[in-house]
């Protein structure tokens, strides 16, 4: 598939990027786990242009922590075409979170794959903490975790007052069965309707960056609720190359220029699933006109 064989909505939206500025003006908190090479505002600009994708969602990456300035400030230049989510300090002020809104945010991010740890009570504490904290603002919180734990907290997450983003195919192997206990629980949160799942990453999921072998997954998550479905490029692709130290930077992966295309054209092969998944459901969780 060329590049410009499939056209894409418009509005539509990349719910998952990262904006990797440079080390002196943005630097990289000492306790990360890997470390990327630079891949700028520009780089993201170009990003958008080459797939056709009108805006964009920045999700704060690990390695910045709770310095969210790299991606504030590519906000700033988007100039409302960008929405962002940020990792914060549990007891961060009320006005704090009103700048950041005014700013772009829209969620919160815990990233509790990147950190190894997969702790269900610890992970449910800081859902209730943050949802009590954003509720009023119409924030949502994204959550990077394993399958299991998700399923364990499924209760909880439907009982929140704000959304939650499941990152990633909910990190559910690219080859599970249908009848795998995690995925039919993770698959009837979705349905509920509290939940959504960001499509995106299929090599985190799959071996061999296989967009084919996530298919199936992709349209049982469709099939459970369409309104509920996100499209994430994960741009630009981060990776922990192995054999590498912490600080010792990692290359991103090399994936095929029409990798992406190709995924939204296997996953949403028609146009009104494309229109929901990539323009009228992220205008709904963002904030986006319409």
């Amino acid at each position: 598939m060329s590049l410009p064989s499939l056209a894409l909505p418009a509005g539509a939206c990349d719910c998952h990027v990262h904006v990797v500025g440079d080390a002196q003006q943005y630097p990289m908190v000492n306790e990360r786990h890997y470390t990327p090479a630079p891949a700028n505002h520009d780089a993201l600009l170009e990003h958008m242009k080459r797939n056709d994708l009108q805006r964009v969602v920045i999700i704060q990456p690990s390695f910045y922590g709770t310095d969210n300035r790299c991606m504030m400030d590519s906000l700033a230049r988007l100039q409302g075409a960008g929405r962002g989510i940020a990792v914060l300090h549990n007891d961060v002020d009320s006005d704090t979170l009103k700048q950041f809104h005014q700013a772009g945010i829209r969620g919160i991010r815990i990233n509790v794959e990147s950190a190894g740890k997969g702790n269900p009570q610890a992970l449910e504490n800081l859902l209730r903490h943050w949802s009590s904290r954003i509720s009023h603002l119409n924030w949502h919180l994204q959550i990077y975790v394993d399958h299991q734990t998700i399923a364990q907290i499924a209760k909880t997450i439907n009982t929140l007052d704000v959304p939650v983003v499941l990152d990633h195919f909910a990190m559910i192997p690219a080859d599970s069965s249908m009848d795998n206990e995690s995925l039919k629980s993770i698959l009837t949160l979705i349905e509920s309707g509290n939940a959504y799942i960001k499509l995106s990453a299929p090599y985190r999921i799959a071996q061999n960056n296989s967009i084919v072998a996530t298919k199936k997954l992709a349209q049982a998550f469709i099939t459970a609720n369409s309104e509920r479905i996100l499209w994430g490029s994960d741009w630009p692709h981060t990776n922990r190359e192995p054999g590498k130290l912490a600080h010792e930077v990692s290359c991103y992966r090399d994936l095929s220029p029409t990798y992406l295309l190709d995924s939204i054209e296997s996953w949403f092969p028609s146009t009104s699933i494309r229109q929901q998944v990539m323009t009228i459901n992220p205008a709904k969780l963002y904030g986006f006109s319409t």
